[in-house]
């Protein structure tokens, strides 16, 4: 046969596949399944008898590619454990070029990766080889041989082909949802998630080993761990905890995965400025769907950052209640990574399932930043034997917090919580826009004690209103006590340690024997003694109080660290009921300023498969006025999509959010 040109069936194929909707230069192809190729040709009918048809398969480029001959058979079935191609029919056509279908199928444990697909027709005088085109291969969740495989529709839906994200932060008291778009459908951007394995250095160090070990999900999980900070490679991100952002974006400002993605691969894989964790986790996320792998973004609030790998937390303070910086391990108020779901066949049986992922640049993991697979089965059971980063995993939600009261160095006090680290883990609820706790499959529940002073926010804090709280004083003893009360709170940012203290309460109360055992002190601290210069999108507060018993001189402790969420941005739209593709849609976005001054900054509203490009407005908004800003949309892809808005504030210096989940209807 004489190939002049060659169709292969996109649209039936992806349709199949489940891989309708992700862009690619290339036909987009799930592993483990058959797809159909459609060549035409020109010349004398095909004859099986005196011409052989044999597929070759290549992965990978110039100097060591893997490459798998697949000879046509005319009877012969699909394989899940090889690459087949069998003769489907030979279809006449008498006017035009005849046609052969040809029905490949890849083996469940194929690599991932870009495929060549070359077809070489051999009769007894010659041999011709057709270069037919590329396609990319990924991992399948709806194939049981597939050591990714997902048992629910549901949860396939969610965790790989959902494009819509919420990230959880803040702390267990107070928490605060931030919208986030995953963008895996957006132009061009699964051809990024390609060009991080071939950028990342486990390729560039040895091709031929890296294309044959991304078969298994647990490598490509440990790969693209190390590739989404920019520590050891030419990874995505950069990170940046210092509060000054110049020379690139404040992390908080991020509302989705493409413009990251886009600008790391437009500026030949220089990295990203500038990431925090909840920005690693999501651009990691998208990634492993992208890939065919389920994820998650889990948020673990009080998460333990052990350095000296002793599974155990100090903290130190002074008697008024300030905390010190003695100690180089620290308790974030909230951490974010991913899990991502696989079988385990390198751990002993029991290990499959979800596994933890971090690519936020913490510690190093055999000479590189990047964290797991961890089994979360294997964290709950203390397995630390288990590869991979388990203990560090673990002292993250277990690890116990010694708390020293000192003064000139000297202990004063010590207790032990065993109960502050992991205090909630959370994820997405699937198919809502709600949290779903899922602290329970990380740790067993640990026994309280009793305490003898404690915080109570009495309203989750907003800037612009009053910070009001109780301490809450028990005397467990007969007898009467005299104390000092010394209330403290202090700026921090959410990873490391708090800074100086912006307000303080020292007085002395009386308290009646264990019958009348319990004082509640209420205290407010003004927006004026709260607002500061430079502000985070949400700012976080250490609050603490010691309470010294003046005969004994015995002091207790107890600290809240709680965030003073931003105002939120509110979106409508003005037809909710009957959004359709293709049909043009008004959504208002509207914000009423709290503040006693007029602000101004820039609102951008986006929406993957809603809005082509950002809409962008300068903004200034007097005291107490609300602004109401149209935004016209045409969505171009069906079922569950979000716009979300930010307004960047300059003064205060802060970000607000807002977003919008809209179903859209075929048309």
């Amino acid at each position: 046969i004489e190939g002049k040109y060659v169709l292969v069936n996109c649209v039936q194929n992806q349709t199949r596949h489940k891989t309708d909707g992700l862009s690619s230069s290339t036909l987009v192809l799930r592993r483990g399944q058959a797809f159909t190729v459609t060549i035409n040709y020109d010349g004398r009918p095909f004859d099986p008898l005196k011409e052989k048809l044999i597929f070759r398969i290549v992965l990978g480029m110039f100097l060591c590619p893997i490459a798998v001959e697949v000879p046509v058979s005319r009877f012969g079935q699909p394989s899940l454990t090889q690459w087949t191609a069998v003769l489907e029919r030979s279809v006449p056509n008498p006017t035009g070029p005849r046609a052969l279908s040809v029905t490949l199928s890849s083996p469940a444990t194929a690599s991932i990766g870009v495929y060549t697909l070359q077809l070489r027709v051999e009769a007894r005088l010659s041999v011709k080889t057709h270069l037919l085109g590329q396609f990319t291969l990924l991992c399948n969740p709806w194939c049981e041989a597939d050591s990714v495989f997902l048992q629910s529709e549901d949860l396939r839906t969610e965790y790989v082909k959902s494009d819509i994200g919420l990230l959880f932060k803040g702390s267990p008291g107070n928490i605060v949802s931030r919208p986030w778009s995953f963008d895996q459908y957006e132009k061009g951007i699964l051809d990024i998630c390609m060009k991080l394995l071939q950028v990342s250095p486990q390729y560039q160090a040895d091709m031929g080993k890296d294309l044959l070990n991304r078969s298994n999900p647990v490598y490509i999980g440990r790969v693209i761990s190390a590739m989404v900070n920019s520590n050891d490679d030419k990874g995505v991100l950069m990170g940046n905890w210092s509060g000054d952002y110049s020379g690139g974006v404040n992390p908080s400002q991020w509302s989705g995965s493409a413009d990251i993605l886009r600008k790391w691969a437009a500026t030949q894989f220089r990295p990203v400025k500038y990431g925090q964790c909840w920005v690693f986790a999501a651009v990691m996320c998208t990634v492993m769907r992208a890939l065919g792998i389920p994820t998650r973004v889990i948020t673990n609030f009080s998460s333990a950052h052990d350095t000296n790998g002793n599974m155990v937390i100090e903290e130190y303070y002074n008697e008024m209640g300030e905390k010190l910086s003695f100690s180089r391990d620290s308790i974030w108020n909230f951490h974010v990574w991913v899990e991502s779901w696989m079988k385990r066949p390198d751990l002993s049986r029991g290990y499959d399932g979800w596994q933890v992922l971090d690519p936020t640049p913490q510690e190093r993991s055999e000479g590189m930043f990047r964290c797991g697979p961890a089994a979360v089965k294997a964290v709950y059971e203390q397995k630390v034997d288990a590869q991979y980063d388990v203990p560090f995993v673990y002292a993250e939600v277990n690890a116990d917090v010694r708390v020293m009261i000192v003064r000139d160095r000297t202990v004063l006090s010590t207790s032990v919580d065993k109960r502050r680290v992991g205090a909630l883990i959370s994820t997405k609820r699937p198919g809502s826009m709600s949290m779903q706790d899922v602290t329970s499959e990380y740790k067993t529940e640990k026994v309280s004690k009793g305490t003898a002073v404690s915080l109570q926010l009495l309203k989750a804090p907003v800037v612009g209103e009053n910070i009001s709280f109780n301490v809450i004083i028990t005397n467990n003893e007969a007898a009467q006590k005299l104390l000092k009360k010394h209330v403290n709170a202090q700026n921090k940012e959410y990873n490391r340690n708090p800074t100086g203290t912006f307000w303080e309460a020292h007085d002395d109360v009386k308290i009646g024997p264990k019958e009348s055992k319990t004082v509640t002190i209420k205290h407010e601290i003004s927006f004026k003694e709260y607002m500061l210069k430079e502000t985070a999108e949400d700012s976080l507060v250490n609050l603490a109080v010691v309470i010294e018993d003046v005969k004994s001189q015995e002091r207790v402790l107890a600290s809240e660290e709680f965030i003073i969420r931003s105002p939120s941005l509110d979106i409508q739209i003005q037809n909710e009921v009957s959004v359709i593709i293709n049909a043009p849609q008004v959504a208002t976005v509207s914000f009423t300023n709290p503040f006693n001054v007029a602000v101004s900054g820039e609102l951008s509203v986006s929406g993957s498969g809603l809005l082509e490009e950002k809409n962008l407005a300068l903004l200034t908004i007097q005291p107490r006025e609300t602004i109401k800003k149209p935004v016209n949309f045409t969505p171009r892809m069906g079922g569950a999509k979000m716009l979300s808005a930010n307004l960047v504030l300059e003064n205060p210096s802060t970000v607000l959010h807002g977003f919008k989940t809209i179903n859209v209807q075929a048309s």
